[in-house]
């Protein structure tokens, strides 16, 4: 599937998870420290309301060349840039989740809205200066897929809702964190847990 159809369509089975999301738990631990609320906070900031300012940028060459790439990125950072990452990534969350009004499923449209109009108007390898530098639009928003897929389980999972997700999207995710774990030399303990010879390590992540 191309990547932009792949985009809108993890988007809009977000829509649908937001509106199906019972607002009595929205206060709720859901996944670290962040509550349901301030997932979706980081989820919608970093998957939808941060698209259009990013695809408005322009670098003036590629630092990362791929989609695994981006995500590779933390296994070769600097610790200390990383905390400040995950520091301001929480900081985003909480700010995002404390401006969402009573109808937050009308925001996420709109926000939706904006971003998939963005993405109309950049070429596919238009350069981008994101959090990690460089990139071609095709390689960047696949990573804000991926972000809507995985959070999105992770919010219906904290909530107990279903999520309803096209076979080409979660597709593209997991060959996605498939690649990313290839790209950071986990090619063969990930092979070897697929075909049930040996489990992956406790709390095991690509990212």
């Amino acid at each position: 599937m191309d990547f932009r159809r792949t985009y809108r369509s993890a988007a809009i089975a977000y829509a649908g998870l937001v509106a199906g999301l019972p607002t009595e738990r929205l206060d709720e631990p859901a996944l670290g420290e962040w509550t349901l609320r301030e997932l979706l906070g980081h989820t919608v900031s970093s998957a939808l309301r941060q698209v259009p300012e990013v695809l408005a940028t322009r670098a003036p060459h590629v630092d990362v060349e791929t989609a695994e790439g981006y995500f590779a990125f933390a296994r070769s950072a600097p610790p200390e840039l990383l905390a400040a990452a995950s520091a301001a990534s929480s900081d985003d969350a909480r700010t995002t989740a404390k401006s969402f009004g009573e109808d937050l499923s009308a925001e996420v449209s709109t926000l939706i809205g904006g971003a998939t109009e963005a993405l109309s108007r950049v070429n596919d390898d238009d350069l981008i200066i994101t959090p990690v530098g460089g990139m071609r639009v095709r390689d960047w928003i696949p990573t804000r897929t991926f972000e809507l897929v995985v959070h999105g389980l992770d919010a219906a999972a904290a909530a107990g809702v279903p999520y309803e997700l096209p076979i080409e999207t979660i597709a593209d995710a997991v060959t996605l964190a498939t690649r990313t774990a290839i790209g950071v030399g986990d090619s063969i303990r990930l092979l070897r847990a697929l075909t049930g010879r040996d489990p992956l390590p406790a709390g095991y992540s690509i990212i």
